[in-house]
């Protein structure tokens, strides 16, 4: 794990002495993702400049380091990542020649490159990764992505210098960045909680989309190609059509747990002490159970605890531990030790990010950091195995009123809507003690009124998208935005499965875990160097996932039904039998409490005018009635609580947009 950064010079304005003092800034930014060791190559008549901090994780001689040549000189890489096959393809190299100077996967990746070609190479690598290729002879840069997008890579152009990076801030560090806050970028922020793929919150700077690649010539000044797919969801969803699973429950459970076994295996390598996050849930249960069944001595695991009782998953985690008998760390955080890790977040993830988890994955980060490099994760089990909650929901409200017509199911929602969610809420406290306990519910008013929104739509696609909303009409508070397409507003990504979960699932996959999950988790574990590694993220377990028919993974309302019936081999089912519990912190309660100074002054309304991104007058309304208690707004509240937070920090911004 490591991280990455450079630029091209198209005008060749640059000194050989210029391009080494502006890498080398670019790359000192991203320290705390490779504190081991830093490297800069430059070609000043190509005008090329690579960078590279490198987190040894595998061959920590000299011979790993980066910018590494190809054996024939032709290629120069920066790399950040893990190619888990690198062995295998070694071999086969090997048996064709090439001869190796170290052990490590970058050498792999540049000897596959030479043999086989760009995109034969990336088709087959098995790992996470991002990586910057320039080619000597061609004089070409070459960007590539891992197929899920683990690994994070930004670029876009300053002047006449296209630059690239892990994170956004080597970007800033360029002497010619000047920044501006996009607008339609800060529309979908507010509607998803972050930035989605390929924007990012400045104008003119992307994401590369996960399972792309993208080449530019020197002759091609300012010119963007399409990013090219060597892999994508669309395909896989296709493939297991054609292919699916045809066997029955007992040789699925054997299947799986064949493959998720030689997966891990793959993702233990390590040159450094390694271990596993383990909350309790099924995930993490899961991952960490097959690392001990295949390990022979305790696994590291770690977990975090709260007081509050509603977001504590510690004493599950301890159980599992205890029966897998890992060697367990836990800590129990207070709310200050938690609230202490605000003041990071805007380094941490350089643009507006809003998923309050982000707070309890940074402290477990750091705590798995005190004793291991390296650290397994369950991230990606929900999307691939149907475990969201959601799922079930939207399912079911759509099987019981989607016939109705949807004039009849408006009138229904206005009706709803006719009380406020606090008069709802009185009413419930009030009949509260007759109630069945099954129909009791925290804030019931404001589950009606999420419940009159769904009646309302008129698709199960613009259910979802409500369902997913924060802000549910982001452009009428943000001044002169207009909200761009996404995978989850376009029709045309709304995929033909019959079944809604599966449609969830698959957008789920391309849009909220890549950019939500996995930004939470490599930012989260990269800000302590600490590397993050997701097996149900490998994409040969992913087809497989879907290749399963649905009911293997979703019963009732129960999800990730094999992954439980796997689970059950090495887990008693009374430990991991439970809730699907959040992995959060109380924001809510803390915004009226210690946290409410602090949100007062990012949310004065002469701030927010005078900064001039947002239409005050709603904000106030909405901060108002979360500090009285009337309603529950803190999602929405952090989302621009996060925002000003940024901005504040961000000193290169032009506040202006």
């Amino acid at each position: 794990m490591c991280g990455i950064s450079g630029f091209i010079d198209f005008s060749h304005s640059y000194s050989k002495e210029s391009l080494n003092e502006i890498v080398s800034r670019m790359t000192d930014s991203l320290y705390h993702r490779g504190p081991d060791a830093g490297g800069i190559w430059v070609e000043a008549e190509a005008g090329i400049a690579l960078g590279h901090r490198r987190l040894s994780i595998i061959d920590l001689s000299q011979e790993g380091h980066q910018p590494m040549f190809s054996p024939s000189e032709n290629f120069v890489i920066v790399y950040n990542g893990e190619i888990y096959n690198y062995r295998e393809l070694r071999n086969d190299l090997e048996h064709m020649g090439f001869k190796f100077r170290g052990h490590s996967d970058t050498e792999v990746i540049l000897a596959s490159i030479e043999q086989w070609g760009l995109e034969a190479a990336l088709k087959r690598f098995v790992g996470m990764f991002a990586f910057a290729l320039w080619d000597r002879t061609t004089r070409q840069l070459s960007l590539a992505r891992d197929r899920l997008g683990e690994k994070p890579l930004y670029y876009g152009f300053v002047g006449s210098s296209l630059l690239f990076s892990s994170e956004l801030k080597a970007l800033v560090a360029h002497p010619e960045f000047k920044a501006e806050v996009d607008r339609d970028s800060l529309a979908l922020y507010l509607r998803h909680n972050y930035v989605p793929t390929p924007y990012t919150i400045y104008r003119n700077f992307y994401k590369l989309p996960p399972g792309t690649s993208i080449c530019l010539n020197t002759n091609q000044s300012r010119y963007l190609p399409e990013p090219r797919p060597y892999w994508s969801m669309e395909e896989v969803l296709e493939k297991a059509e054609s292919t699916p699973f045809k066997g029955d429950e007992n040789e699925a459970v054997e299947e799986l747990d064949y493959l998720l076994r030689q997966v891990i295996k793959n993702q233990m390598i390590s040159d450094v002490p390694l271990g596993a996050f383990l909350s309790g849930g099924i995930d993490s249960s899961m991952v960490v159970a097959i690392m001990q069944a295949i390990n022979t001595k305790p696994v590291k695991t770690f977990s975090i605890g709260f007081s509050e009782s509603g977001y504590n998953e510690a004493d599950y985690a301890k159980k599992v531990a205890n029966h897998l008998c890992t060697d367990h760390t836990e800590l129990y955080i207070t709310p200050e030790e938690a609230m202490a890790v605000i003041p990071k977040l805007p380094f941490l993830y350089d643009e507006p990010f809003s998923d309050s988890s982000q707070i309890p994955t940074y402290l477990v980060a750091s705590l798995a950091k005190k004793k291991v490099t390296v650290s397994l994760s369950g991230d990606g089990g929900d999307e691939l195995f149907g475990g969201y909650n959601r799922y079930f929901w939207a399912r079911d409200i759509w099987r019981y009123v989607g016939w109705i017509p949807r004039p009849i199911r408006k009138q229904f929602s206005r009706g709803i809507t006719t009380l406020s969610p606090e008069s709802w809420n009185n009413i419930f406290t009030t009949f509260n003690p007759v109630f069945p306990k099954a129909i009791k519910q925290q804030l019931p008013g404001d589950k009606l009124h999420k419940l009159a929104e769904v009646l309302a739509v008129n698709s199960p696609q613009a259910m979802y998208q409500g369902l997913i909303s924060h802000w549910k009409r982001p452009e009428s508070i943000i001044n002169g935005a207009i909200e761009p397409p996404t995978a989850v507003t376009r029709g045309s990504c709304w995929i033909n499965q019959n079944s809604i979960i599966e449609k969830m699932m698959y957008l789920d996959t391309i849009s909220y875990l890549p950019d939500d999950i996995l930004i939470k988790v490599d930012r989260a574990c990269m800000g302590v160097s600490l590397e993050s590694r997701v097996p149900f993220l490998d994409h040969r377990v992913v087809e497989y996932a879907w290749r399963l028919p649905l009911p293997m993974k979703v019963r009732g309302t129960e999800g990730k039904y094999i992954l439980k019936k796997l689970l059950e081999r090495y887990v008693p089912s009374e430990l991991i039998d439970r809730p699907k519990m959040g992995f959060g912190v109380p924001i809510g309660s803390w915004l009226r409490g210690p946290l409410k100074g602090w949100a007062n002054n990012l949310l004065d309304e002469n701030r927010l005018k005078r900064e001039g991104f947002f239409n005050p007058e709603p904000i106030t309304r909405l901060w108002q009635e979360h500090l009285s208690g009337r309603r529950n707004w803190q999602y929405l509240i952090w989302d621009i609580l996060m925002f000003e937070s940024w901005l504040t920090n961000n000193v290169c911004t032009n506040r202006n947009g």
